[in-house]
């Protein structure tokens, strides 16, 4: 058990929202989560996943001296 779970608040601190977006997460199941009794923890690992799998990568524009003259 290496994961560190974190409380809905620690995951809106970590990405820098307010309570209410980690909170829709779990209630759209669009993030992993365990129940602890009446509590909701939130793997650090799915954390990084729903990071991970939502990040944008920039397009590469070629430059303009790689660009051919019509």
């Amino acid at each position: 058990m290496k994961d560190r779970y974190l409380s809905v608040d620690q995951v809106a601190e970590l990405l820098g929202t307010t309570a209410r977006f980690p909170r829709r997460l779990i209630e759209e199941r669009r993030i992993r989560y365990v129940k602890v009794g009446r509590h909701v923890r939130i793997p650090e690992s799915a954390v990084e996943e729903f990071i991970q799998a939502r990040t944008v990568q920039p397009l590469r524009r070629p430059r303009l001296s790689d660009r051919r003259a019509a």
